[in-house]
C-alpha cells in the first residue's frame, strides 16, 4: 500500500503546476494559475474511477485526506463513492419528502397513462380525502403499516372501494419514492391491509331500471332540456357519462359518432377511437340538442363547461327513481340477452366493453359495427314504444 500523507500544507501552496500524490489515491492537480483540484483515484468492480473532492481555495488539505478516508471506506464496502455522493445530493435538495409532495410526484408521473391525464380528479380524490389529511406532512422514510391503518380503518368496512383505491395510489407513492432512492418499505400497505382484516363490506351494483320500464321513462323525458336530452341519447346508446357529457359535433358524421380513445374507459394505451352507429332516433335527439350547443359541446353546463357528472343523476333522484344514468348500459345489456340473438362479442361490444386476450382483439380487427347498427335500431324502436319483435339478426343482416 502506498505511503499516506507524502504532501504539506508548505509544498501544496508552493508546488508548480503539475500533480502531486499524498497517497491513498489522493491527487492534487495544480494549475498555471495557482489553483487546483483535488481528486480521488479508487478502482470499484474491477473500474477506475476519479472523484472530484474540491478546489483548493475550498478545501484544504486536512478536509481533502478526511474526505479521501470517508469514500476509500465507501468503496471498501462494495459501493459506488460516487454514485452514493449523488444519492446525498439528491436526498440533501429534497428539503421536503413528506408524502404529500411525493403524491403530487407520482401523480405527475402517471398522468399520462390516465384518461384525460387525471383532470377529472378520480386518481388523485382518495388519496386527498382520506390519506393525506392525516399523513400528508409525514415524511415518507417514517411512515409505517400502523400509521396506514389508521388512516385507513374510518373507511375501510364503510366505503371499502374507496378505500381500497386510497391503499393502492398509497402503495404506487411508495414505489415512486423508492425508484427516487429514498429507504420506504414497500411491504408497508399490504402489513396495513393485514391488520385491518378482510373488509365486511359488500360491493352493490348501480341500479337499473328493467329494460321493460325504460320505453315509459323515455317517453316522460318529454321537454327538450339538455338534461333530458343527455338521458335520451344516454339510453339510446348506451354511452358512458364521460364521453356523453363530453360529446362535441365534429365526432358526430352522418349516422356514426366516433368518440375518441382516451374518453373510453379499459381502453388504457389504445390509439383507436370508438365508433358509435346512431339510430334515427339518436339522430332526432342530437338535432334537438344543436340549439343548447356551446364551445363545440353539445350537452354544455347551465354556466360553464359541460353537465356535471352528477346532473343525470340527480334529476333521476328527484324523480323518486332508484335507478341511476350508468344503469341503463345494464338495461340495454340484459335486452341484448333476452331478446336478441346477437353473439356474445357483438353485445359486448355495443356497450365498448374491452373483451378477450390482446392477441385475440390484435387478429379480430373488428368493431361489429354494421351489426351494432342494426341492434341499435332495434333498441330505439323499443325504446320508443315501437318494438315488440325478438330480433333475429341473421335475418336482419341478410
Amino acid at each position: 500500500m502506498p505511503a499516506h500523507n507524502r504532501l504539506s500544507a508548505t509544498k501544496v501552496k508552493a508546488a508548480p503546476p503539475g500533480e502531486y500524490c499524498d497517497g491513498g489515491g489522493l491527487w492534487l492537480r495544480k494549475r498555471p494559475d495557482g489553483g487546483g483540484q483535488w481528486v480521488l483515484r479508487i478502482t470499484i468492480h474491477g473500474r477506475r474511477r476519479e472523484m472530484g473532492l474540491g478546489g483548493l481555495s475550498n478545501v484544504s488539505l486536512a478536509a481533502a485526506r478526511e474526505a479521501a478516508e470517508r469514500w476509500r471506506a465507501v468503496a471498501a464496502s462494495g459501493r459506488d463513492p460516487i454514485k452514493e455522493r449523488e444519492k446525498e445530493a439528491r436526498e440533501a435538495s429534497r428539503a421536503d419528502t413528506t408524502l404529500r409532495v411525493l403524491a403530487v410526484e407520482a401523480f405527475e408521473a402517471r398522468k399520462a397513462e390516465l384518461k384525460g391525464d387525471g383532470k377529472a380528479g378520480r386518481w388523485f380524490t382518495p388519496l386527498e380525502l382520506h390519506i393525506l389529511p392525516k399523513l400528508g406532512r409525514v415524511p415518507v422514510e417514517d411512515l409505517d403499516q400502523r400509521d396506514i391503518r389508521d388512516a385507513l380503518a374510518p373507511i375501510w368496512h364503510a366505503k371499502a372501494d374507496t378505500a381500497r383505491k386510497a391503499a393502492n395510489r398509497l402503495h404506487i407513492v411508495l414505489q415512486h419514492a423508492a425508484a427516487l432512492g429514498l429507504e420506504v418499505d414497500l411491504q408497508a400497505v399490504a402489513k396495513a391491509k393485514a391488520l385491518l382484516g378482510k373488509t365486511r363490506h359488500e360491493p352493490k351494483n348501480i341500479p337499473a331500471m328493467p329494460w321493460l320500464e325504460v320505453p315509459a321513462f323515455y317517453v316522460s323525458l318529454v321537454e327538450p332540456t339538455p338534461v333530458n336530452l343527455a338521458l335520451r341519447l344516454a339510453i339510446l346508446t348506451g354511452s358512458r357519462s364521460t364521453p356523453l357529457r363530453h360529446l362535441r359535433l365534429e365526432q358526430i358524421e352522418g349516422d356514426i359518432w366516433t368518440v375518441p380513445a382516451d374518453m373510453m374507459k379499459g381502453r388504457k394505451g389504445a390509439t383507436a377511437d370508438f365508433r358509435t352507429p346512431l339510430s334515427g332516433e339518436a339522430l332526432r335527439v342530437i338535432e334537438l340538442a344543436k340549439p343548447f350547443a356551446r364551445d363545440g359541446y353539445l350537452f354544455p353546463s347551465a354556466r360553464k363547461g359541460v353537465l356535471s357528472d352528477m346532473a343525470l343523476s340527480r334529476m333521476m333522484e328527484r324523480l323518486g327513481l332508484e335507478a341511476r344514468p350508468h344503469g341503463f348500459r345494464t338495461s340495454l345489456r340484459t335486452w341484448l340477452a333476452e331478446v336478441t340473438d346477437a353473439p356474445h362479442e357483438v353485445a359486448e361490444a355495443m356497450l365498448a366493453h374491452v373483451t378477450d386476450s390482446g392477441v385475440v382483439r390484435a387478429y379480430r380487427r373488428t368493431d361489429f359495427l354494421e351489426q351494432r347498427r342494426v341492434l341499435m335500431e332495434r333498441w330505439a324502436d323499443h325504446v320508443t314504444g315501437k318494438g315488440g319483435k325478438v330480433v333475429q339478426l341473421v335475418e336482419a343482416l341478410g
